[in-house]
């Protein structure tokens, strides 16, 4: 089987990124690109972006989560710890971060360090979810082979049953992780492909700023 794609062409032309128009901090440029795009009502789920680790099996392997927080101190996330997620996470904490957002043609990417949320802040993030999702998250034995569909339909009905009329409490292999950014690149499309990217660089606690050829 073969298919060329080589006819799929778009001219990047909704915006710009100039060094005077940047913020001096990335947490900041990233939460006036987030508002953006949240408020422009173009993306669907704006706080989704692929979350990239690296495997116990050696390989790095991306997926897409939900940014559920941000702050100085960097982006938090949900996820059972037991998962392949959650293990390759525990095992080795570096992990890239890329929001891409089409509609303005625009992209993040974040390096940094993954760590382990305190338990209260987890306890009270689970408390403030729907009950389903807090049902989902104790039923599912996340990246475990399962035999059919049927076997989580079932388990969610017997914990439905035994917690008829009670609170949830949160699983203790179920959680938050705050990733710290030490890299943050933004990239804005241009026309001819002659696209902006400025990368911050974390350096002795203070950030330095680079244009990267596109």
């Amino acid at each position: 089987m073969k298919e060329s794609l080589h006819n799929y062409r778009k001219s990047y032309e909704k915006g710009a990124l100039t060094l005077e128009n940047l913020d001096a901090n990335p947490l900041q440029q990233f939460r006036k690109w987030f508002h953006e795009i949240d408020d422009s009502d173009s993306v669907d789920e704006a706080n989704a972006f692929s979350l990239s680790t690296i495997g116990e099996d050696g390989f790095p392997k991306t997926r897409v989560v939900l940014l559920k927080s941000y702050n100085e101190n960097g982006f938090v996330f949900y996820t059972n710890y037991q998962s392949e997620k959650g293990r390759s996470l525990l095992m080795n904490n570096k992990v890239c971060c890329s929001f891409f957002w089409p509609a303005a043609e625009r992209q993040i990417i974040i390096k940094g360090t993954a760590e382990k949320l305190p338990a209260a802040v987890s306890d009270a993030y689970f408390a403030s979810r729907p009950r389903g999702s807090q049902l989902g998250a104790m039923v599912s034995n996340q990246s475990e082979v399962i035999k059919n569909r049927s076997v989580l339909e079932n388990q969610l009905k017997a914990l439905e049953d035994k917690y008829e009329g009670k609170e949830l409490e949160r699983p203790s292999y179920w959680g938050g992780f705050l990733v710290r950014p030490i890299s943050m690149e933004f990239w804005q499309g241009r026309p001819n492909r002659l696209h902006d990217r400025f990368r911050f660089l974390l350096e002795d606690y203070d950030w330095k700023i680079e244009r990267l050829a596109p």
